[in-house]
């Protein structure tokens, strides 16, 4: 989940990259942009980098497992046929 810090910082670095000739609306922008960050990002599925990490690691050792399992396989399958 993202904390208030975090998506106040969010809304002004897309706020920082709008046109300097957007001047006085800009700070409404930004407003608007933090209203819809704090309605839609809760919405969407985020994880923490430690639980995406742990996911990550998790689908390395099924890879490597899956090439171990495909390597048998395919060497059970030349001892059948010759």
């Amino acid at each position: 989940m993202i904390d208030a810090r975090r998506l106040e910082e969010l809304a002004q670095r897309l706020a920082g990259v709008m046109p300097p000739a957007l001047g006085p609306i800009r700070t409404e922008i930004e407003q608007n942009l933090r209203a819809v960050l704090q309605s839609q990002l809760p919405r969407l599925e985020l994880v923490g980098r430690e639980e995406f990490e742990a996911a990550r690691s998790q689908l390395v050792q099924a890879r490597e497992r899956i090439a171990e399992l495909e390597a048998q396989v395919a060497e059970l399958e030349a001892q059948r046929r010759g």
